[in-house]
């Protein structure tokens, strides 16, 4: 893979945000590969409402987000409205991640975000663009990456060192059995309880550990009563999609 930017393909622009889309545009295009197939993906005529690439293959689609400094824990959208209409729907894009060195014109960071991480929590509304504006009362969002899970994060390029594919094709798939829960607040939950595991920061974990965040999860999820059992709930099902092993006496393992 190489991550050298040509910034001689947007010679021809003067505006700053149009130099770096023409560029991070092309080098997607060039350099990177369907996640879910492994096949080429393909750029959408300018103008698609939703998605910027797709794959030809499978029908995976992505949008890409470019940053120059570090991606941070925020990135900036669209229509808020939009976003969480767009949650609700099968054809949801999944997005690309973008950070690049503007003075060594080199792609530092690239990550994929399968579209089955995006749920209404991890979506940030803005306050509406005050009167007066050429869009006054329009709201836009912001996408929390924070709330991602680290399964949920799967880097082709991290710190400037390239992964393998084949470590990108499996993690992709680790994590598809979350597109089968279709609804949404039941997903949440999952990946609350994920997340929390990522808080813990280590491979094996006892369910005493997982029961300190009852608090937060709680604050979450007011309407429940039960959140032990709801917590012990999602590490079966975990367990049952493979994505943690239980080793006895309480204690789970990443896998």
């Amino acid at each position: 893979m190489q991550t050298v930017l040509d910034f001689e393909l947007a010679k021809e622009y003067k505006s700053p945000s149009q130099i770096i889309r023409v560029i991070t545009e092309s080098w997607v295009g060039s350099e990177i590969y369907c996640p879910s197939c492994g096949s080429s993906i393909n750029k959408f005529k300018n103008g698609q409402p939703v998605a910027d690439f797709f794959c030809p293959s499978c029908n995976e689609e992505y949008e890409l987000k470019s940053k120059k400094s570090n991606i941070g824990n925020k990135i900036v959208d669209g229509s808020y409205k939009k976003m969480i209409e767009r949650l609700k729907d099968s054809n949801n894009p999944n997005f690309f991640f973008l950070n690049y060195n503007f003075i060594f014109s080199k792609v530092t960071n690239f990550f994929v975000v399968p579209k089955h991480f995006f749920v209404p929590q991890i979506i940030e509304k803005r306050k509406a663009l005050p009167p007066g504006t050429r869009r006054a009362g329009w709201v836009g969002c912001n996408i929390i990456l924070q709330q991602v899970p680290k399964k949920g994060r799967i880097f082709y390029l991290k710190d400037g060192k390239v992964q393998p594919k084949n470590k990108v094709l499996e993690d992709w798939k680790k994590t598809l059995f979350l597109r089968e829960e279709k609804q949404l607040t039941v997903k949440g939950w999952i990946l609350d309880v994920m997340k929390c595991i990522d808080k813990l920061n280590k491979e094996e974990f006892a369910l005493e550990e997982v029961y300190r965040f009852e608090e937060e999860l709680q604050a979450k999820h007011p309407d429940n009563q039960h959140i032990q059992a709801k917590i012990r709930q999602q590490l079966q099902l975990l367990r049952g999609k493979s994505y943690l092993e239980f080793i006895g006496g309480g204690h789970y393992r990443l896998l």
